[in-house]
């Protein structure tokens, strides 16, 4: 079964709450985040209710204060759990409306730059499985989930601009 618990004081401390499914508001149940165990499964955390704002990506294990999840503060107001599969395929495009030079990848790609020459990704498809893609290098930066469906533009996946960093696919590793 997943399960994720929210503490509200760092390194586990405070009052916590337990956690095994999508939650669009978490604000009745503590009113801030300063640590977080994942038991198991893969956890998006959003900033502000009903999945927007800033989104965080988490994998199992244990992360002390805020800053292990490159959380910009102590604000976790929504989550939900990403559906595991077990393959993995997207499709990036230089230009809009998925046309253009097309990129393949089925495995986490550190630097989208490095492997493509690519510094934009102007639409996307993800064909198999959720990926969370990193606005810099090195899985760093702001976090988008994608889920497998066509993204036309990078509005569709809430980013302000086409940069692209990093693609992690969404796998509970352990």
């Amino acid at each position: 079964l997943p399960q994720i618990t929210f503490y509200e004081d760092r390194s586990f401390q405070g009052r916590c709450y337990e956690c095994t499914s999508d939650c669009p508001n978490l604000q009745t149940y503590f009113s801030r985040c300063n640590s977080v165990r994942v038991d198991s499964g893969c956890w998006m955390l959003y900033e502000r209710p009903n999945y927007q704002g800033h989104q965080y990506f988490l994998r199992r294990g244990e992360y002390p204060d805020y800053q292990q999840w490159m959380g910009l503060s102590d604000s976790v107001r929504s989550c939900c759990l990403i559906p595991q599969t077990s393959s993995h395929r997207i499709r990036l495009y230089e230009r809009e409306d998925l046309k253009g030079l097309m990129m393949e990848l089925t495995e986490d790609c550190s630097s989208i730059q490095d492997r493509f020459h690519l510094s934009e990704v102007r639409s996307l498809q993800v064909v198999e499985g959720c990926w969370v893609l990193y606005e810099l290098p090195n899985y760093r930066g702001r976090q988008h989930l994608l889920r497998p469906q066509e993204y036309r533009r990078h509005h569709d996946w809430g980013a302000m601009d086409a940069k692209a960093g990093s693609l992690r696919r969404a796998v509970d590793l352990y």
